[in-house]
């Protein structure tokens, strides 16, 4: 059975419309040809991601999101998605937009990454870019639960 999983971790953070996010998720899983298995958001600290990004990847900055492709079967999704809860906060800050809006983008970003979307280079950045703002105009939050 496909699933979609929010979890905290050392972080107070209540995410709002899971109902919605989880259909949205797998409606771009979907979209892009490929099978959801599992997919874990873990909302975190920048402290916490900071270790995570120290320990496996080798890298001593802090970021928003790091993603964890899981997968065994071609075009099948099962990945953990990490995301700073506090960069959320202080990039909504500095691009003028809402934290829940950041965290969509971001939430978007590391499912586009398991869909085999790259952000480095120019050409990459801009095709990750448009799509996740293509995903994005399809969330609808407003509306009930």
């Amino acid at each position: 059975m496909p699933v979609v999983n929010f979890f905290t971790e050392d972080v107070k953070y209540t995410l709002k419309k899971k109902t919605v996010l989880k259909k949205w998720i797998k409606d771009t899983i979907t979209a892009e040809g490929y099978k959801l298995d599992e997919l874990n958001f873990i909302l975190c600290s920048d402290e916490y991601l900071l270790r995570i990004n120290q320990e496996y990847l080798d890298h001593d900055t802090y970021t928003d999101v790091i993603t964890f492709d899981n997968s065994e079967e071609l075009k099948t999704i099962t990945g953990d998605i990490f995301i700073s809860i506090e960069r959320i906060k202080e990039n909504a800050s500095t691009y003028k937009h809402t934290p829940e809006t950041e965290l969509h983008r971001v939430m978007i970003h590391g499912t586009l990454h398991l869909l085999g979307y790259k952000d480095k280079g120019k050409a990459a950045k801009t095709q990750m870019t448009e799509k996740e703002d293509q995903y994005l105009a399809l969330l609808l939050v407003e509306g009930p639960e």
